[in-house]
């Protein structure tokens, strides 16, 4: 199929094809006008932020297409990493349960552990949401768990994604039930009462970037089938922790926080079980006031700690707040005074708004733990304090040896105190020694992917910019058995194991060289071959682009756009607020833009540094260029910058998600929007097809779910894909209507996707699950298959690993054999393996339906006596039959790692 879009083919010369259109080029000087005069359009109206009774339409919408869609039977292929974390925001442990952890990550899902960390499983991947604010295990009953959605931090920049309110499982997390909340949006805390699981208390942030009346403390007594908020502070200050008197339940503490800083905020305590409250003050600084955390001595319920970020400014330079305070209390809240004779800066310094956690020793009331960058811990009331132990082991195995940075949560267990779990923007780390040492439970395979990129290597690899834990590359055959070693590597890693990167791009005429950045523009050249995997070390060249001495510096967003041109890889081009060039792979830049930005507002404002987003160059034509802004603002030049013209007259004025230009019509260009800093959540998307002079919506049926990236795919211009904050969608028919890839997808958001050409597969990158792979095979075909059977083209896999290993005929979830089958009837299908000779080495059945289907051979063949074991390296027919129709394909086995030479 073809879209009615006029057709080029690959120029050098521009001049000619844009005069065709009647778009004439803007010089420079003219360039800061026209940009002003446009913004004052009456373009796209600025939208409300999404209501809960949208969204959840939204997400019925996204089951129904889920459920309907011709794909629903295509499987994703999970590939990792497992070994580089993500954040984990929330930690519960069932009471007097020494094998059961239930950590829930910051955007990837609720994971469960039965074994104390050996193994993990998936259990809330399929619902309404994935941000995990919060999990809580009912003392009195440890198959009632119930799960609080939205993170409970507020990102400034990159992502902290909202969720849809609380959920409860009765059967320890087997299944779960909406249990309402749905517009408190962020939660912070779940709190269920000791001896009645149907007594639960909410703590809700709200809304992070506008106001709303659903924050405050809710409270039910039913089990969920009924809610009153019972604390409200104003539509713009929530409450971001809450905490129980463990031998008093009437008696409840609350820290109200309006992110922004306020003064109405504060500590608010109740004596009757939340029906009333009361502020306290005495002791406390006034303001204005930032996060902070509270806990009740176990042993001493009349202490309690609050660590504070005091936001009072201060005059001493490079200091602009006071920052992380301790306060005690020794009379059960009714009066504070300051416990730290040490000065707690250093724990996290201006990034309170993260963290401020303190937890108390069960069995000493002068011990206790606060939370930050790094922690630390007390021995004497919070008067003097000592860095947590940085000895780490690690379930798989890392470059990195120190305590990852940024830690978010940490539950002492109260059956032995010496035992911590901790969460932090590196996973889940467990000690049993008080914080001495740490087993870093790095099996969980989730990574906060912010881009994807491949290789033509054999398995070809996977490059991936993750959240706080650096830039990381993997084969695309990476299985994520809990037996197998991971195989994704660091491109590089900061001294604490992490460090946050975005583009990660290899050069394609050298595969020892890698791309990638850190936030604002530190963009790196790396020898991944080299000596030292340190992003400072020998192997790092810093190739920032800094702006002419004397110019103003450039003012770049935190994820700065960057891309290897496809004309010349040596040749790089960036942009903040000006786009800037290399021809010497980045050595040296010049700027070929004027300031093309937006005003820039701040960490809070909508627009915050005013930076490009997102920057291309097409394909098809040398030097042109097309980006948009943190404003909305889209521009474009075919001269290789020396002159730009704004293209987004009628576009709304929405953070620039994705602009892409065509690999097969050079007038056509598609943009995607994002209005994630107003709590929008509708999709934005959008294409041109005369370069920009105007545009039209192609979000057709999508749901209201916002669009992170658009790509048309390079062998039908017809077909494009969108990654959203849910999951993925295909249109075969230039954008008119949409389909589902999300079935069999986990709920998560896709920030990237990308399409390795050579295998025909689309790669995504989610923010939380890591990255996943679909075979594209079925998605293009266009052929129409009425009667019998087609089987598509296998792809090939490795063999297993650890073969002698193996216990016969127990593959343990080990990789296997994709078959992609489309089918006219419905039946019982037999699956017969043979040899090169013919011999018959496996005969298996499955169930078919009607369209398409995903078959499985798991590896295994038949040896003497019908004993099963792993099939040896080579090549194998398949067939599979159904009634009189037969389909017959080759499947190849590689060894592990693949063929032993490079594809061209």
């Amino acid at each position: 199929m073809r879209c009615k879009l006029p057709l080029y083919t690959k120029v050098e010369n521009t001049s000619t094809l844009f005069e065709a259109h009647g778009i004439g080029m803007i010089p420079p000087r003219f360039v800061l006008l026209v940009g002003s005069l446009l913004a004052l359009q009456a373009s796209a109206s600025a939208q409300q932020a999404t209501t809960a009774a949208d969204r959840s339409a939204a997400w019925t919408a996204h089951k129904t297409l889920a459920d309907q869609s011709p794909y629903r039977t295509l499987a994703w292929r999970a590939v990792g990493p497992v070994k580089t974390g993500a954040r984990i925001e929330a930690i519960a442990i069932p009471r007097g349960n020494t094998g059961t952890i239930y950590a829930g990550v910051g955007t990837g899902n609720l994971w469960k552990t039965v074994n104390n960390g050996l193994t993990w499983k998936p259990i809330f991947e399929h619902e309404s949401a994935f941000a995990i604010g919060d999990v809580a295990v009912a003392p009195s009953d440890p198959k009632t768990v119930w799960v609080g959605t939205g993170e409970a931090q507020p990102r400034f920049a990159g992502y902290a994604y909202g969720g849809s309110g609380v959920f409860k499982s009765v059967n320890s997390g087997d299944s779960w039930r909406s249990m309402g909340l749905a517009e408190t949006q962020h939660i912070a805390k779940v709190l269920i009462h000791p001896s009645d699981p149907n007594i639960v208390y909410v703590a809700a942030m709200g809304r992070q970037w506008t106001p709303n009346p659903d924050r405050g403390v809710y409270r039910t007594t039913d089990g969920g089938a009924h809610w009153k908020k019972v604390l409200f502070i104003d539509d713009s200050t929530g409450v971001v922790d809450l905490v129980m008197d463990p031998r008093d339940p009437q008696s409840l503490y609350a820290w109200g926080w309006r992110i922004e800083q306020g003064t109405r905020g504060g500590l608010f305590v109740s004596r009757d079980g939340g029906t009333t409250w009361a502020r306290v003050t005495n002791g406390l600084p006034t303001g204005p006031l930032g996060r902070a955390n509270i806990d009740v001595a176990p042993s001493d319920p009349r202490v309690l700690y609050l660590f504070l970020d005091n936001r009072a400014p201060t005059n001493v330079t490079g200091r602009p707040y006071i920052g992380g305070e301790v306060y005690r209390s020794d009379d059960r809240g009714a009066h504070w005074r300051k416990a730290n004779t040490e000065d707690l800066y250093e724990v996290f310094g201006v990034f309170g708004w993260k963290f401020a956690d303190v937890r108390v020793d069960p069995r000493n009331a002068k011990h206790l733990y606060i939370l930050g960058n790094r922690a630390f811990q007390s021995f004497d009331g919070g008067a003097t304090w000592r860095r947590l132990g940085d000895k780490i082991l690690r379930v798989q195995d890392t470059p990195g040896r120190a305590l990852h940075l940024d830690h978010h949560e940490l539950v002492i267990d109260p059956a032995n105190p010496d035992r911590l779990l901790l969460g932090n923007d590196g996973g889940l780390f467990m000690s049993y020694d008080a914080g001495e040492s740490w087993l870093h439970l790095n099996n969980i395979p989730v990574a906060q992917m912010y881009f994807v990129s491949t290789d033509d290597h054999s398995p070809y690899r996977i490059f991936a910019g993750t959240q706080d834990d650096a830039a990381v590359y993997g084969p695309s055959t990476n299985s994520l058995d809990d037996a197998i070693p991971d195989q994704w590597k660091s491109v590089y890693l900061d001294r604490w194991t992490g460090g946050d990167s975005y583009v990660t791009l290899i050069d394609p005429t050298d595969d020892r060289i890698v791309y990638y950045e850190h936030q604002n523009g530190a963009m790196m050249r790396m020898d991944i071959t080299g000596s030292s995997v340190l992003t400072s070390g020998p192997s790092t060249v810093d190739i920032r682009p800094r702006a002419p001495r004397g110019a103003p510096p450039v003012r770049f967003s935190w994820y700065t756009p960057f891309f290897i041109s496809p004309h010349n890889p040596r040749t790089l081009y960036a942009a903040g607020n000006q786009v800037l060039k290399s021809t010497d792979r980045g050595d040296n830049w010049t700027v070929v833009s004027p300031d093309l930005g937006d005003p820039a507002g701040g960490d809070r404002a909508t627009v915050p540094t005013g930076a490009f987003t997102m920057l291309t160059e097409s394909p098809l034509v040398r030097g042109m260029l097309a980006g948009g802004t943190e404003g909305g603002h889209l521009w474009l030049s075919t001269d290789d910058g020396a002159n730009w013209r704004a293209v987004d007259s009628g576009l709304p004025r929405k953070w620039v998600s994705r602009v892409t230009l065509s690999e097969k019509n050079a007038g056509t260009v598609y943009a995607s929007f994002t209005g994630f800093r107003e709590d929008d959540t509708r999709p934005y998307v959008y294409v041109s097809t005369d370069t920009g002079r105007s545009w039209r919506s192609i979000a057709g049926n999508l749901p209201q779910e916002a669009v992170n990236v658009i790509k048309e795919d390079p062998a039908d211009a017809a077909i494009l894909y969108v990654g959203t904050d849910l999951g993925v969608y295909v249109s075969r028919d230039c954008g008119a209507r949409w389909e589902s890839l999300s079935a069999l997808l986990p709920t998560t958001a896709v920030m990237d996707l990308t399409i390795q050409t050579r295998e025909r597969e689309l790669v995504i990158g989610t923010y939380g699950r890591g990255a996943w792979v679909l075979d594209l095979d079925p998605i293009r075909d266009r052929s129409a298959h009425p009667t019998g059977l087609f089987l598509y083209p296998i792809r090939p896999v490795n063999a297993d690993p650890f073969p002698w290993e193996t216990v016969p005929g127990s593959r343990r979830g080990r990789r296997a054999v994709r078959m992609q089958l489309t089918s006219a009837t419905a039946g019982t299908a037999t699956i017969t393996v043979t040899d090169v000779s013919g011999r018959e080495l496996r005969r298996t059945e499955a169930p078919v339906t009607i369209g398409l289907n995903t078959l499985f051979w798991d590896l295994q063949v038949q040896g003497p006596g019908g004993r099963l074991g792993d099939a040896p390296t080579g090549t194998y027919s398949i067939e599979v039959q159904l009634g009189n129709e037969r389909a017959r394909r080759v499947a190849v086995v590689w060894p592990e790692g693949g063929p032993s030479t490079k594809s061209p």
